[in-house]
């Protein structure tokens, strides 16, 4: 899953990997972006949604996302829930809260790690702050 798909940058990555991806995505004009850019690829699904009303999968499944870090923590808290069946997400987040969250170690059932610093240049726009990849894995 690619939560807070934009213009598919992460969704081309993983398609481009042979992944089955269900991109959500809110924003009109980001979401016309999806659809042209992905239309004729059946592997991936673009769902218009709010992130925080998406109803997780009921198998298991993994996550490759840069989300609005607005919704970061009830995001992660959605993922990590009691009944989720989450394999592994990997969050492009702000650095300061990747990096409370690794130093915590855990939450709930998964453990939490810092994976690596992003370049604010790596972004289109750049964010206005330091971000970096946060691993949540099964215990």
């Amino acid at each position: 899953m690619d939560l807070g798909a934009g213009d598919g940058a992460l969704t081309a990555a993983l398609t481009a990997a042979g992944a089955q991806v269900l991109a959500v995505e809110l924003h009109p004009a980001r979401l016309r972006q999806l659809h042209r850019r992905f239309a004729d690829d059946p592997r991936v699904r673009i769902l218009e949604l709010d992130l925080l009303q998406l109803r997780l999968p009921s198998r298991p499944f993994s996550v490759l996302a840069n989300p609005p870090w607005s919704l970061a923590k009830p995001l992660i808290r959605m993922l990590t829930a009691r009944d989720s069946l989450l394999r592994q997400a990997d969050l492009v987040l702000q650095q300061g809260l990747v990096r409370d969250l690794a130093d915590r170690g855990t939450i709930g059932r998964f453990r939490a790690e810092y994976r690596r610093a992003v370049p604010r240049h790596a972004f289109r726009p750049e964010p206005p702050g330091a971000a970096a990849v946060l691993r949540l894995s099964r215990r």
